[in-house]
C-alpha cells in the first residue's frame, strides 16, 4: 500500500487539497496520513506586561483543531481510504518530514495557493521548503479559485 502524507492548515482551501489527496490515493490504492502542525506559541499573547503564556487559550486552540482533524479524518475514511492522523506542535517543515519518515511515506501532499513574489521573500513557502528538503516526491496540487 502507498503511503500519503497530507498536512493539512484548517484554511478555507483544506476541503480542495482533501478532495485531490483523496483522488490521488484511490489511484494509488494509498492511505492517507493527516497530519497539522500547531504552532508553538499558542498561548503567548503581548499585554501592558509584555509575553505572557496563557495556557487555557492554548488548549482551547488545540481542542478546536483536533475537533476539526477528527472531521476531516472521517470524510477521508467516509471515501474508503484508511487513514490516520497527528496533531503536533513544532516547525511545520521539520515536523510534516519526521512524520513522513516515521510513516514510510511514498508521497507527501501539499496545496499551492497561488502566492509567490513578495510573499514567498517574506514569509517563505512551506511547499517549497518541503519540495527542496524532502526523500520523498512531494505532489503539489494546484488550489485556486
Amino acid at each position: 500500500m502507498i503511503n500519503i502524507v497530507l498536512p493539512v492548515d484548517f484554511g478555507d482551501k483544506t476541503e480542495q487539497l482533501v478532495e485531490g489527496a483523496v483522488k490521488f490515493a484511490k489511484q494509488l490504492n494509498g492511505r492517507i496520513f493527516l497530519i497539522h502542525v500547531a504552532p508553538s506559541d499558542i498561548g503567548f499573547a503581548i499585554g501592558d506586561m509584555g509575553y505572557q503564556y496563557f495556557p487555557e487559550v492554548e488548549a482551547n486552540e488545540i481542542r478546536a483543531e483536533l475537533v476539526e482533524l477528527n472531521k476531516i479524518e472521517q470524510r477521508i475514511i467516509a471515501h474508503d481510504i484508511d487513514c490516520e492522523h497527528l496533531l503536533k506542535q513544532g516547525i511545520a517543515k521539520d515536523t510534516i518530514l519526521e512524520y513522513a519518515k516515521a510513516k514510510n511515506a511514498d508521497y507527501i501532499v501539499m496545496g499551492s495557493h497561488g502566492r509567490s513574489g513578495i510573499y514567498d521573500v517574506f514569509v517563505g513557502s512551506l511547499t517549497k521548503g518541503l519540495t527542496k528538503d524532502s526523500h520523498v516526491p512531494v505532489l503539489v496540487l494546484p488550489i485556486h479559485d
